[in-house]
């Protein structure tokens, strides 16, 4: 196999019908044992991917904010 100008590798297809990757599928690449590994990407978790996407807009403690929003009803 070659890396072609872009950068891509084609996967023979008798292996990719033997690990049943179609077009479409992903993929990733990872370092291993002085090579690269190609493996059938892990699916990621609907929270995973916007995990942290708040970090940094609220500051200030969590529970006053809480209790200031619902007009210092909190529950225990």
């Amino acid at each position: 196999m070659r890396i072609g100008t872009r950068g891509r590798v084609t996967i023979p297809k008798p292996l990719r019908d033997a690990l049943g990757l179609t077009p479409g599928t992903e993929v990733e690449v990872i370092e291993a044992n002085g090579g690269a590994l190609v493996r059938r990407a892990m699916p990621v978790h609907p929270i995973d991917r916007v995990a942290g996407a708040l970090d940094g807009v609220f500051d200030g403690d969590i529970d006053a904010y809480i209790d200031e929003v619902r007009g210092g009803n909190r529950s225990p």
